[in-house]
């Protein structure tokens, strides 16, 4: 008599193995936002792919196809990567689960690009206070995000979701409870910042401590599109033409690596998970500072400038 085997019933489709991680990543309690950004790049995989053959298919052959067609119709390397680790995530999940014989994939080498700052002159202009007189609430408040976001470091996902009870005047900190990697920082707060936050509460008009400590023209929490358009509007008012949140995220490191800070420190700051984070984000800063590495010539300073003869050869 013949015994009996177990069939193997491992064939989903691709469409359903992409379903079933995003459920996992429902499971794993994943941001709303991360969720979607895989949705958006599911849309891209079905330029390529077809979404009803079996996940079984996939293999070496069939992912460098994909890779080349990436190449040949997008033109930004990073965007490139972006949706080749959207799909490497996703069938290294349905490999685990054993839906795909496993196999080596990688992303594309690509060229750091440098990161972007706001100059001194741009500062200065951006950190001039407004007429309290004379300005709207939108602009007053503009200026107190941009002191914030240059004193903190803070991203924009954190900012938003900052109350007013978290400014704590007493220790000259901020409680930032929403973060990339969901760990709360404690943010010191240097005195120009407190005085500038118990000006700002006097026009915020609050109702209670848990209100947003930055909001619309309603007193509603900000949104991303909202803050970035009131902070656009308020860049351009100034003469500086360029806009980004980020941006001040790494202005705040690049500045305090010129100041001679303590890296260590800098990665409590910024709410890194580890020092390496840190140090990569320090060598793309370093590509900007070849003004200031001139400008401080230590060559220059210390050794005497005495012009040097060379003996004649006979």
């Amino acid at each position: 008599m013949r015994k009996l085997n177990l069939l193997n019933t491992n064939t989903i489709t691709f469409e359903e193995g992409c379903d079933l991680y995003l459920l996992n990543c429902k499971q794993r309690n994943l941001r709303e936002g991360t969720i979607n950004h895989y949705r958006q790049s599911y849309t891209q995989f079905e330029k390529f792919f077809d979404m009803e053959m079996p996940v079984d298919r996939f293999n070496q052959a069939l992912y460098n196809s994909y890779v080349v067609y990436l190449r040949e119709t997008l033109n930004n390397d990073i965007s490139i990567n972006s949706y080749l680790r959207d799909l490497i995530t996703t069938l290294h999940f349905l490999m685990r689960e054993g839906y795909i014989t496993p196999f080596e994939m990688k992303s594309i080498k690509t060229d750091k690009s440098t990161i972007q700052t706001y100059t001194e002159t741009e500062l200065r202009q951006l950190l001039q206070k407004p007429n309290i007189r004379r300005c709207s609430f939108t602009e007053y408040q503009c200026w107190v995000i941009t002191n914030f976001l240059l004193s903190t470091a803070v991203r924009q996902r954190s900012l938003m979701h900052i109350r007013i009870c978290d400014i704590d005047f007493d220790n000259a900190v901020v409680n930032v409870t929403v973060t990339k990697n969901r760990k709360p920082l404690i943010i010191p707060l240097n005195a120009t910042m407190v005085a500038i936050l118990k000006e700002f509460l006097k026009y915020r008009q609050s109702k209670s401590p848990d209100d947003w400590l930055f909001c619309n023209a309603y007193g509603q929490q900000l949104v991303k599109s909202t803050c970035y358009h009131a902070l656009y509007c308020y860049n351009k008012s100034r003469g500086v033409v360029t806009t980004g949140i980020h941006r001040y995220r790494h202005t705040f490191a690049k500045q305090w690596i010129l100041s001679g800070g303590n890296v260590v420190a800098l990665s409590r700051l910024l709410g890194h998970s580890s020092l390496n984070i840190t140090q990569n984000y320090i060598n793309l800063l370093v590509s900007d500072l070849t003004k200031e590495v001139e400008e401080i010539n230590l060559l220059d300073k210390f050794s005497p400038h005495t012009k040097i003869t060379m003996p004649k050869r006979h």
